[in-house]
């Protein structure tokens, strides 16, 4: 008995009342979320209406018999003069002293309005009514008027408010009606409607403030929500019973023959038997997928027999194709130079190269070795295609253009003694480009050729990177009897070339923009002291960031040289 036998499983009847109660559950939270939604905004539209029409006939009364406004000025003339460390006294007997010269015995303009807006809290169904004013400074609402008969607030004394609400008032352009809703620390959830008491000068200088609770929206919607759960309750048993009765009859009983077959197939698969025919005596008649399901797996039976074979056969020569490619990637590995610093007795350069494949294996090449000891070849090649064929090009290249320079040739017959090897036996009618350099180390020249390459670049120690612009021979491989110019470069002490193939410049993203030569001239002056290690480094940190996910196009090969032209101490 396999593991698999020992599993629970659930059956298809079951599974399908299971996922229409969820699906009917979902249904039901989304249409209570919407009614709760529609109801809660007609509650909480109605108690802002309610809070505006308030505040306006507290206004009405606040502004008639007394003057509000120049009450409030000299309430808040007083709190401004204020330091912050007397603010803080706030709600103590001290902090009521520093407003101890506002009158507010009887017949006084507090006296009068604390009465109206008084009468008016004890008639209204309103949390509070006050008159106050927003100090935008300290970003706090400053009390003038309070008739809370449970806890009052004197003349001067604050709260903190949120800069957006209070933002809102003071900023208010008179059209529609002014409130804000907010969940507060001290009271809960209130909404806040006002009317602003203007001077002559038409300035904002108080608001008559109405405070509503709306904590009794939540009791509305708790008891909305329970009657629809019940509802939806009842509806979801309802469908779940008819629906469990039609899968049963029209899919289960006909998946479960299709189950037993397999089952049977199976055991005949693991018993070695070559030939079965459990789903050719099936009888499913249902008219839809079930039945084409059926008819599948009949001709799935006859068929898999060949296609098991086949994709044995498949399998065993991927196998073998990716045993000699990563066998292929590792000697064309070690044929590049890949120890650094590739000669540690040697002081007068440092160098560094890389090279990253687009496939498994690559055409691009570099190399760099003592032709004697004061003269160091430089090579960067590009072979035309990629993959299996550029690579096995690309050895032979790189083997006679070595063989060639360490005859003693210069840069130039160099490239033409490799031109006429490669075009004396091209059947494949490949092609390389070819960058060529002879450094001579004790005096920093270098003489090059360039068959179609790309331009190098080039930075003075006190300079930045910038292209080389040189003159290109044709590609070699091309054309036979060929011969190529060569040209000079002088190197001083802390000098850099750098050299790269078509992969740095040409790398594309995946909107097919191109990497380009000054992009890759940036990533190099990004640190002016880099070593050639870093410089490299920078610049395929660069091309991975620009082009993102998208897929390697070209293999990508660099090699960055400085010039020293100190030798080692003994």
């Amino acid at each position: 008995m396999t593991g698999s036998d020992n599993k629970k499983y659930t059956s298809i009847t079951k599974r399908t009342v299971v996922n229409t109660v969820i699906s009917l559950v979902v249904l039901s939270l989304i249409i209570q979320v919407v009614s709760l939604s529609v109801y809660g905004l007609a509650l909480t539209d109605h108690y802002i209406q309610l809070a505006s029409d308030m505040a306006r006939q507290a206004s009405v009364s606040a502004a008639q018999g007394a003057d509000s406004v120049g009450l409030t000025d000299k309430v808040m003339e007083r709190y401004r003069s204020l330091t912050d460390e007397q603010r803080e006294q706030n709600g103590s007997e001290e902090y009521r002293q520093y407003f101890k010269d506002i009158d507010t015995g009887k017949g006084s303009d507090y006296d009068v309005i604390q009465h109206m807006l008084g009468a008016f809290l004890k008639y209204s169904n309103v949390y509070d009514v006050y008159l106050a004013m927003y100090d935008e400074k300290t970003c706090k609402i400053v009390y003038v008027v309070d008739p809370d008969p449970v806890y009052p607030m004197q003349p001067g004394e604050w709260e903190n408010v949120e800069r957006k609400g209070m933002e809102k008032f003071l900023n208010w352009k008179g059209s529609g009606d002014l409130y804000d809703i907010d969940n507060t620390e001290k009271y809960g959830w209130m909404c806040t409607a006002g009317v602003p008491l203007k001077n002559a000068e038409g300035e904002t200088r108080a608001f008559v403030l109405v405070d509503i609770t709306i904590d009794t929206i939540r009791d509305g919607l708790v008891d909305f929500a329970l009657k629809l759960s019940i509802i939806s309750v009842l509806a979801t048993m309802v469908i779940a019973a008819v629906v469990s009765l039609r899968m049963k009859r029209t899919v289960v009983d006909p998946i479960n023959l299709i189950t037993n077959a397999a089952k049977k197939y199976a055991e005949d698969k693991r018993a070695g038997v070559e030939k079965t025919q459990h789903f050719s005596q099936l009888d499913i008649q249902t008219r839809d997928e079930i039945e084409k399901l059926s008819q599948v797996m009949q001709n799935m039976e006859l068929d898999l027999q060949d296609y098991e074979q086949r994709i044995a056969a498949i399998a065993a020569e991927r196998e073998r194709i990716g045993v000699e490619l990563k066998t292929a990637t590792l000697i064309q590995q070690s044929m590049l130079p890949h120890v650094f610093p590739p000669f540690p007795d040697r002081s007068e350069f440092d160098i560094y190269a890389s090279m990253s494949p687009a496939k498994e294996v690559g055409g691009d090449f570099y190399d760099f070795f003592l032709i004697d000891e004061d003269h160091l070849g430089l090579v960067m090649a590009d072979v035309s295609g990629k993959g299996v064929p550029a690579a096995l090009f690309m050895m032979v290249s790189k083997t006679i253009l070595q063989s060639c320079a360490m005859l003693g040739k210069s840069a130039g017959e160099t490239l033409t003694k490799t031109n006429e090897a490669i075009c004396s036996n091209n059947q494949a009618e490949m092609f390389v480009t070819v960058w060529f350099g002879i450094l001579e180390i004790s005096t920093g020249r270098i003489t090059a050729a360039n068959a179609g390459h790309e331009f190098p670049a080039i930075k003075k120690a006190d300079g930045s990177f910038e292209l080389l612009k040189d003159k290109h021979g044709l590609v070699i491989g091309a054309m036979d009897g060929i011969t190529y110019m060569e040209y000079e470069i002088q190197l001083s002490e802390g000098d850099q070339l750098f050299l790269y193939t078509d992969g740095v410049a040409e790398a594309t993203r995946s909107d097919n923009e191109l990497f380009g030569t000054q992009r890759m001239l940036e990533a190099l002056n990004r640190d002016p002291k880099a070593s050639p290690e870093t410089a490299a480094k920078n610049v395929a940190q660069a091309v991975g960031a620009f082009v993102g996910e998208a897929e390697q196009f070209d293999d990508m090969t660099m090699l960055c040289i400085e010039y020293k032209n100190k030798k080692k101490k003994d």
